[in-house]
């Protein structure tokens, strides 16, 4: 492969087939129920990124077995993460959150914890919580940098600034916990430099892996209404643009962190645009392809 990716790392980790399961911890967003602010990130919509299996108000335990039935009939005998990703999973209570993922990997089928949350929502309690939880099974935390320009994040309502994503990462990985990334390519505003700039500042950062995703335009939200009142502040990619994007990324980008995905998949029925047409692997067979076609492999202009 001429990029690092997720499955290998995590075969390096487990002796057998894992997968992650999504599960709703349930969980709000501090900029949703007015800690920071109301109406969450301009293009959040929750409904977007959670799986059908994912039962909103339903117990841990059914949740799990939900998750398991949707899963059997491919690896009847895999093992799984269990990935609280609904809305912000580590904002709460921490002895109620700590105690809802320690039964978590009480389950006999679950190998280990995946968590997704923003850098300004982990307390030194619950992380120190976590990084005793990581002595014994596997656990990752996954923080929403989105961007490291701040003057994105702040124009997309993120209300925390990429100094709050470095010091949760650094933080994080001194506990001895994995750390996982989320970003965005091609938020309003930013130039195509800005953009592959993220990959030189991310590669200083002691990150396991990355999602990259691109910026989607869906249904219910604000930027929805943003971008069908002002097409013209968007820049959206057609999809050989952002492969040749992604593969000029991944050449900036620090080898040692594993690829997790390059794009996100949201319903049909809430995506406004870019509409490709494809799943995510087949977007994945385009970037490989293309990228032996260019003999591009990941970190070779790398700072």
């Amino acid at each position: 492969m001429p990029y690092n990716d997720f499955a290998s790392y995590l075969r390096q980790r487990f002796p057998f087939k894992v997968q992650k399961l999504s599960i709703n911890g349930g969980t709000s967003c501090p900029n949703r129920d007015g800690r920071l602010g109301r109406g969450g990130c301009t293009y959040c919509n929750n409904a977007a990124f959670s799986p059908s299996y994912c039962l909103e108000g339903a117990g841990l335990e059914e949740q799990i077995a939900e998750g398991i039935r949707f899963f059997a009939h491919k690896y009847p005998s895999m093992q799984y993460l269990a990935y609280f990703q609904s809305y912000t999973s580590t904002y709460g209570d921490t002895e109620q959150l700590l105690a809802l993922f320690a039964e978590a990997l009480r389950h006999p089928r679950i190998a280990g914890l995946i968590l997704g949350t923003r850098p300004d929502c982990m307390p030194e309690r619950l992380l120190e919580g976590l990084a005793s939880m990581s002595k014994g099974s596997f656990v990752m935390i996954e923080y929403g940098v989105e961007s490291t320009i701040d003057a994105s994040l702040l124009r997309v309502n993120r209300g925390h600034s990429f100094r709050d994503s470095v010091e949760a990462i650094r933080r994080t990985h001194a506990c001895g916990i994995a750390v996982g990334a989320h970003l965005i390519l091609g938020l309003p505003g930013e130039t195509r430099e800005q953009i592959l700039g993220h990959a030189d500042l991310l590669s200083a950062l002691p990150i396991s892996s990355l999602k990259l995703h691109q910026l989607q335009i869906v249904r219910h939200t604000q930027m929805a209404a943003e971008w069908e009142a002002h097409p013209e502040r968007f820049r959206l990619y057609s999809i050989a643009e952002y492969i040749e994007l992604v593969i000029d990324f991944l050449e900036r980008l620090n080898p040692a962190i594993a690829l997790e995905r390059f794009v996100s998949q949201s319903p049909s029925g809430l995506l406004l645009a870019p509409s490709w047409g494809l799943k995510n692997h087949e977007i994945t067979a385009k970037i490989v392809r293309r990228m032996k076609e260019r003999g591009a492999v990941q970190g070779c202009r790398s700072l």
